[in-house]
């Protein structure tokens, strides 16, 4: 039997990896993790989910006092912004989760290997100078921003969603390429701040792969807080001269063009798996059309021993996508059953109020066959209502024959809570009787989830 210098090698220490390399290190296996950062975690804690949330909760208030919300409350305030202690509540939150990573690592005996991994063959990686072999290796790499042909992104002017994280002060005018969640998340923190806020989507809705219903609201709450949309509408060009953007656009269908100007730009129009240098050619391994890594059931790529995960797969490029793969993967490696149901992942876009959706939309449920569907508007909520959040509502979507829940869709401030109890829900079986008849507490945002359900059986009590 071949020696190796681990049992598990995991490359990347995103979500994905560091609970693939904990979960592998708790089943008594040898574990080492490749990270080139400084800091453990990945995007999500270091670039993305973490600091974003940070911005997003400090905006929320400010935009609170300053917008009348308080006022109307009976607390009078004159908010100041003072940005520098916006971002230092941003690093701390980042500083004190990455190095939770590094504590957890050291807890359950997981070597952290620095530096970039290359594979040399299917069971040997070069990281920095070192070569180190295992027997089972995990790619987790993430992934990275996708970019604009012909658009440079400078961290100045124009920007990624890492560079819209750090500005040094709020911008005038912010032109948001691509309506999906991270151009919506970031374009809320600024506008909230002050900034005149333009997204651009080359779609006729914004939020790609949302259900219908979800989209067209978002629009509207977005367009009554500020944000103005030119959907149908594609990018030709970008050009900068000094502090100022001049953004080229037309009609998605062709048309007359015209140009905006602007002093900062966001590039969000979606992400890309983090392949190139891996050298996955060496392990045996090749890339699919879209540049992902292909696996089986259990994460088990074409050569046997090599397994991937989270963005670097098919699938929804989420952070607990990935945390669930992760403890999937280690599972299966060490002899145990680990399963992930791709069926069952809620999204959630943390704007005001959140959006929040799980299982199939009603558009996809239709192709399927012949379906129920319940709303229930938040505006018939008492906590909502108590609470100043009228905006938004409960969607479910349930098989008209077997009543089974297959897709529930939420706007309201605390759906990416809410969407929860659906997920367990429809991860068990349920149907909507089984939601409509489950005692919710009250009063509670959650019990617009009953009403949903009760409305699919015809039978809502407060519409």
């Amino acid at each position: 039997m071949a020696e190796f210098d681990f049992d598990v090698l995991v490359i990347g220490s995103g979500p994905g990896g560091y609970v693939a390399a904990i979960r592998a290190a708790q089943l008594g296996l040898r574990t080492a993790c490749v990270e080139s950062r400084e800091t453990l975690g990945g995007t999500c804690l270091n670039v993305g989910c973490i600091p974003s949330k940070a911005m997003l909760h400090a905006s929320e208030y400010f935009d609170a006092a300053a917008n009348g919300t308080m006022a109307k409350m009976g607390i009078k305030v004159t908010p100041e912004l003072d940005l520098p202690a916006m971002h230092a509540q941003r690093i701390d939150a980042v500083t004190q989760l990455t190095g939770g990573i590094a504590y957890l690592f050291k807890k359950n005996k997981v070597t952290w290997l620095k530096g970039r991994g290359a594979f040399v063959d299917a069971h040997t990686v070069q990281v920095g100078e070192q070569t180190v072999t295992a027997k089972d290796i995990v790619i987790a790499t993430g992934s990275s921003v996708t970019p604009l042909p012909g658009v440079t992104v400078d961290q100045t002017v124009v920007v990624d969603s890492t560079g819209a994280l750090e500005l040094g002060k709020v911008p005038e005018h912010m032109v948001v390429i691509g309506g999906g969640v991270i151009g919506l998340e970031l374009g809320s923190v600024w506008r909230r701040l002050g900034a005149k806020v333009t997204c651009i989507e080359y779609l006729d809705q914004i939020l790609p792969g949302f259900d219908g219903d979800i989209r067209k609201e978002a629009n509207k709450i977005f367009k009554k807080q500020g944000i103005e949309f030119k959907l149908s509408t594609k990018v030709t060009g970008v050009s900068v001269s000094g502090d100022t953007a001049s953004i080229t656009v037309e009609p998605a269908a062709g048309g007359e063009a015209e140009t905006i100007t602007a002093d900062c730009v966001l590039v969000a129009i979606g992400r890309r798996p983090n392949t190139d240098g891996l050298a996955l050619d060496k392990a045996g391994l090749s890339v699919n059309a879209r540049g992902q890594i292909d696996t089986d059931h259990r994460f088990q790529t074409t050569v046997p021993g090599i397994w991937a995960i989270g963005d670097v797969i098919p699938g929804p490029m989420l952070a607990h996508k990935a945390e669930d793969e992760g403890i999937a993967v280690a599972e299966n490696i060490g002899g145990l059953t680990g399963i992930v149901n791709h069926n069952v992942i809620p999204s959630v876009v943390y704007t005001w109020p959140e959006i929040a959706g799980v299982g199939l939309t009603e558009e996809a449920a239709k192709e399927k066959g012949e379906i129920k569907v319940g709303k229930f508007p938040m505006a018939g909520n008492s906590r909502a209502k108590t609470n100043h959040e009228p905006d938004g509502f409960v969607k479910i979507i349930a098989d008209a024959k077997s009543d089974r829940v297959i897709g529930v869709w939420a706007i309201a401030v605390p759906a990416g809570t809410m969407i929860a109890e659906a997920a367990l829900g429809m991860e068990m079986g349920a149907t909507s009787e089984d939601i409509a008849y489950t005692c919710h507490a009250h009063p509670t945002h959650s019990e617009a989830i009953k009403e949903a359900a009760m409305a699919v059986r015809g039978k809502a009590i407060h519409i």
